[in-house]
């Protein structure tokens, strides 16, 4: 079976009390004219289909009884079989709890849907990957781990989607421990990639090394925890987190553990205060958090800076306001130039690790998924071209062939 991207509507107005919670605006069928993403979503976006026809009764006996179970006998002597002999091995699980959806919070596992259903719809559209949204009833983390492995046989890879912090964190170090197949937290990593690769075409149309850069990012949640961690991997030469009590620095008494691990590992210069304190020289902000950074603060950054305000809808800096002192602008819009946007990057590296199966996705085939990403620009980088659009058709063949490129070199790939 594929996941086929379709908009199947429905002709009939569904249960009785759907649409509950949009009566002001009244029938479902006027909310259909009255939006237009309404009547997108009607029916939901996504339906399967067979891959195989099944035309007469030769057709029925091979796909079903009696031919299925020569099949499933073959797999239970040989469980490495169910790779070849089903879809498992091209399938993700799109995982989420519906605690921190969009910009829109915690609105529950059903609200969370076609945020899910979207996200496994642009796997198939950029990646080629059939994925199935599954939205969780339980938020306890040891509730979505044990779900979460138990689901696991089904399927050849994890997305885990906005699972809000630090909860996202440890159900994802404790599945990656039980689970020996990728699992990937799209919030944490996909953005880090897609961040080290515009930095990287930044820092090269400048003609800087990452090394000679220092950062400060906006966030101490998923986003901005993995980005820091991410950003020091790859070599940047320091990075600083605020959160909204200011810089996390070694010397606050408030911190979580996942931010005192962050305060050990970033903030090499020893800074403390308000971030617009630590933007004074900065050569990098990253925006991950909402809010608004004042100009002042901006202007005070260092010349040939580059400002990455990635908050959606609303960039903490605007970029009419960044394009007066920053020489690159980034933000997580598409309807401005250089969009940091997810799907550059999660496409591309589950079907590298599906391609080659395997075990889990290491900081190496992040990595190789960011350069692969940097160099689809080529010589045509420019400051408003730091970063390809998603739909620019090289875009996923890079990131695939370098992540499982990467997966053979650090020996988890098993094929």
């Amino acid at each position: 079976m594929a996941a086929e991207i379709v908009n199947p509507r429905s002709d009939t107005d569904g249960d009785a009390g759907q649409g509950e919670g949009v009566e002001s605006l009244g029938s479902l069928d006027s909310l259909d004219s009255f939006d237009p993403a309404f009547a997108l979503h009607r029916g939901g976006k996504m339906a399967v289909q067979a891959t195989v026809p099944i035309r007469d009764k030769d057709d029925l006996s091979l796909a079903y009884t009696p031919g299925v179970a020569r099949v499933c006998t073959a797999i239970a002597e040989q469980p490495e079989l169910v790779n070849d002999y089903t879809w498992k091995s091209s399938v993700v699980a799109v995982v989420t709890d519906g605690t921190a959806v969009l910009g829109l919070g915690d609105i529950g596992p059903e609200a969370s849907l076609p945020v899910m259903e979207g996200k496994a719809i642009l796997f198939k559209q950029f990646g080629g990957v059939d994925a199935v949204p599954i939205a969780l009833a339980c938020t306890g983390v040891d509730e979505i781990v044990e779900t979460v492995v138990r689901l696991a046989p089904s399927f050849g890879g994890i997305n885990l989607e906005d699972i809000s912090a630090p909860r996202c964190f440890e159900i994802e170090r404790q599945l990656q421990e039980r689970l020996d197949i990728p699992v990937f937290h799209d919030d944490q990593h996909g953005t880090a990639v897609v961040t080290l690769a515009a930095l990287r075409n930044a820092a090269r149309l400048t003609g800087r090394e990452l090394g000679d850069l220092r950062g400060v990012i906006s966030g101490a949640g998923a986003a901005g925890v993995a980005i820091a961690k991410f950003l020091l991997e790859a070599g940047l030469g320091d990075v600083a987190v605020a959160d909204r009590k200011g810089i996390v620095s070694a010397d606050r008494d408030d911190l979580t553990p996942v931010k005192r691990e962050l305060a050990e590992l970033t903030n090499k210069a020893g800074l403390t205060g308000s971030l617009e304190a630590a933007l004074s020289g900065a050569d990098v902000f990253i925006g991950v958090s909402g809010g608004t950074v004042p100009e002042a603060a901006v202007a005070s950054m260092a010349k040939g800076a580059f400002v990455f305000a990635m908050a959606n809808p609303d960039p903490e800096v605007h970029p009419d306001v960044a394009h007066k002192y920053a020489a690159v602008v980034a933000t997580g819009r598409s309807d401005f130039p250089n969009q940091i946007n997810n799907v550059l990057a999660f496409p591309g590296i589950f079907a590298g690790a599906l391609q080659v199966r395997a075990s889990r996705i290491t900081e190496g085939m992040k990595i190789a998924a960011a350069d692969a990403l940097a160099a689809v620009v080529g010589e045509d980088l420019a400051a408003d071209y730091v970063i390809p659009s998603p739909f620019d058709a090289r875009v996923a063949p890079a990131v695939t062939a370098a992540v499982a490129a990467a997966a053979r070199a650090e020996g988890v790939a098993r094929r």
